[in-house]
């Protein structure tokens, strides 16, 4: 799932959650953080799409700096709340994707690992992080391949490997838990 199609299904859980007096997290004025959550959402919306906009004209440095926008600008007080770090982190994985396109792999791995710091639980958005890991390297072996470094490019391509395999493991996890219990 695109992240934009998330925060638009995110949305409404969102609004439900800052609706819970009880689960409400306050600002330094002891507002409820209910708009500043979903400012986040929104603005984290809209950089996407501009991303979208700068991928469509060839421009991967602009996409990169529009999505820099999110992982370094401003989060709501509560920067733990899960909607905040899986936004981050499934920013962090587009990013490793577009810099890994552009031959960028130590970049885009160290976006990788950043994204599941933010996401220690198995769960989609880690399994999408060790996903885009795999595809970084894949790419990795790839680049090492055609500069002639056969024995770098089969070491990637056993990383990569490993990262698909571990995701699909990670994936199936949270497919197993989904499933009603006979």
């Amino acid at each position: 799932m695109g992240l934009t199609r998330w925060l638009a299904l995110a949305l409404p859980l969102a609004l439900a959650a800052c609706a819970k007096p009880k689960d409400v997290c306050a600002d330094r004025d002891n507002r409820p953080i209910g708009t500043a959550l979903l400012a986040f959402l929104s603005r984290s919306r809209a950089a996407h799409h501009r991303a979208d906009a700068r991928e469509e004209r060839n421009d991967p440095k602009g996409a990169e700096t529009e999505l820099a926008a999110i992982v370094d600008g401003p989060v709501p007080p509560c920067p733990n709340a899960a909607e905040v770090r899986e936004v981050i982190a499934d920013t962090r994985a587009r990013l490793g994707d577009l810099k890994s396109r552009h031959g960028d792999f130590a970049g885009a791995l160290a976006d990788v690992e950043k994204g599941l710091t933010l996401v220690p639980d198995e769960g989609y958005f880690r399994g999408h992080l060790v996903e885009v890991r795999g595809l970084v390297e894949e790419r990795h072996a790839k680049s090492l391949a055609a500069s002639g470094d056969l024995s770098g490019s089969k070491a990637a391509e056993d990383r990569a490997l490993a990262a698909f395999q571990e995701a699909m493991r990670i994936q199936a996890a949270v497919i197993e838990r989904a499933a009603p219990k006979p």
